[in-house]
């Protein structure tokens, strides 16, 4: 981002925003006060329950307190941009530096593990300072808009009306019953596979066959052309919408210095367009990010044309199974990148990074349920939990002399800092994803025409009714988890040498 650009974005947080909430709680009060709006027929239910919502949280004293959050977001996301570190005699960001973690030499990738732990672990208490006051930032907006705690101020505030903060530790638990033993199966799979006495942090990115890392592209142009060929075999329709972001300049995939980190799709509201923003450095998991964010950018398109504005979106426990369901969808089709052998390497990958996802989220969400709940949200007291929840599901990996690497793993979790809470959605959507996949397993343009059709209904319908509009389940039961982990774990058993 340039010196213009940063001016530019902090005059928004701090002049823009003032000004834009309050005279949008004030549109809203007004909407509300019109004896029609009671009057709206069921097509807007959704939209009026939102109105009614957001009405009920807003404190005009805790817009300045926003704004502070935001600020504080904002330093974090720039001090972990400017991470880099010299590697054998060049300077690198930690992303570029992470594609090393593949490679067979072991010794060469404990080196490179260790030294971007320890880039990490020189700002921790930068980054706990930052934390610090974003806890008692957020805080103080809860007690302001009348609630206990913070976690229950962000449900109201997420809108979560279909699932409750219980209803997320059950699937915790149903995630420890039926997910652990199978996570605990692919470590000792990979342990006995590369040979080795214990599985220490720096061997989970290797490939244990021996093979050299996937290296699917060279450069942003091949990524994407190439994604484009799989959406063009895949379907017409899928096609089209992914042509919408070459042709609009609506995509910038490569890493480069100074860049935000991370990976993520937003939409233009007023083109109606979406944009995907990358940090691609020719590595398979760029490749699953473009095919992920092109999910969300093909939900953007479908309901482009919901005639209310806040139907265009949709909530976000379903936006992720858009992203996810085409990350499975897409699998067969990697051949444009990868030989057959390499093709089943990238797809055991995928149902182990499925399998082995559900226990960190499990582990990411708990942490913000107990710290917000807490009377005591110290430094000890956050490290703490965090080590629990890490003997919990953590898995059979070895921490043994990098303990206080392990201690910190939170901090390298931008949603933990940027969007609380924003975290169990993707553990909800990865059930509808898998439930999806076993579906085009069996008819792949049936599944893809309900898949377009729930998408295009935006954020028309509560998220439930999303849900049963899909085809999909709506349960945090080990019951509904059950099967959809024994399939993936069929898929990994086949796609495993």
């Amino acid at each position: 981002m340039t010196k213009k650009e940063k001016k530019n974005n902090l005059y928004i947080i701090t002049v823009v925003e003032p000004l834009r909430k309050p005279r949008q709680i004030a549109i809203l009060k007004k909407l509300v006060e019109n004896p029609f709006f009671k009057e709206l027929d069921e097509s807007y239910a959704v939209f009026k329950r939102s109105v009614l919502s957001q009405l009920s949280i807003y404190r005009e004293e805790n817009v300045a307190r926003e704004i502070e959050e935001e600020k504080l977001c904002q330093q974090y996301q720039k001090i972990s941009a400017s991470l880099t570190a010299l590697y054998e005699g060049k300077e690198y960001t930690l992303v570029q530096l992470s594609r090393y973690l593949e490679e067979q030499d072991r010794e060469k990738r404990k080196r490179v593990w260790e030294t971007i732990a320890q880039k990490r672990l020189e700002k921790k208490e930068l980054f706990d300072d930052i934390f610090d006051k974003l806890l008692s930032i957020r805080s103080q907006i809860a007690a302001s808009a009348g609630f206990e705690n913070f976690r229950d101020y962000i449900f109201q505030k997420y809108q979560r009306f279909d699932y409750t903060p219980e209803d997320c530790l059950k699937l915790g638990r149903a995630i420890e019953e039926v997910v652990l033993p199978l996570q605990k199966e692919i470590e000792e799979w990979r342990k006995k596979a590369l040979n080795l006495d214990q599985l220490r942090p720096w061997d989970l990115s290797v490939d244990p066959e021996g093979a050299p890392p996937l290296r699917p592209f060279h450069n942003g142009k091949e990524l994407f052309e190439k994604v484009g060929n799989i959406f063009k075999r895949m379907d017409r329709r899928l096609w089209n919408f992914y042509k919408t972001l070459g042709e609009k300049h609506l995509i910038d995939l490569e890493n480069r210095k100074g860049k935000a980190p991370g990976g993520y799709q937003s939409t233009l509201p007023l083109a109606r367009l979406p944009f995907i923003f990358m940090n691609a450095v020719g590595t398979h998991r760029d490749l699953e990010t473009l095919l992920h964010e092109s999910g969300h950018a093909f939900h953007s398109l479908a309901c482009r044309d919901q005639f209310l504005y806040d139907y265009r979106s949709a909530p976000l426990e379903f936006c992720e199974v858009a992203s996810m369901s085409m990350e499975l969808f897409a699998a067969s089709y990697l051949d444009e990148f990868y030989s057959s052998s390499e093709l089943k390497r990238a797809n055991r990958k995928l149902f182990e990074g499925i399998i082995l996802f559900f226990p960190w989220m499990a582990t990411v969400d708990g942490f913000q349920q107990e710290l917000y709940v807490s009377l005591d949200k110290s430094r000890e007291r956050r490290g703490r939990i965090w080590e629990q929840l890490m003997d919990r599901f953590g898995g059979t990996v070895d921490w043994r002399g990098y303990e206080e690497v392990r201690r910190y793993l939170w901090q390298r979790q931008l949603h933990i800092f940027e969007v609380p809470f924003y975290y169990i959605e993707y553990g909800i959507a990865q059930i509808g994803a898998l439930a999806f996949w076993m579906a085009a397993k069996k008819d792949l343009k049936t599944t893809l025409d309900r898949y377009l059709y729930a998408l295009s209904l935006g954020g028309s319908r509560p998220l439930k009714e999303l849900f049963q509009a899909a085809g999909l389940p709506f349960d945090f039961s080990a019951q509904t988890l059950k099967p959809l982990v024994e399939a993936a774990r069929e898929e990994w058993l086949r796609l495993r040498p």
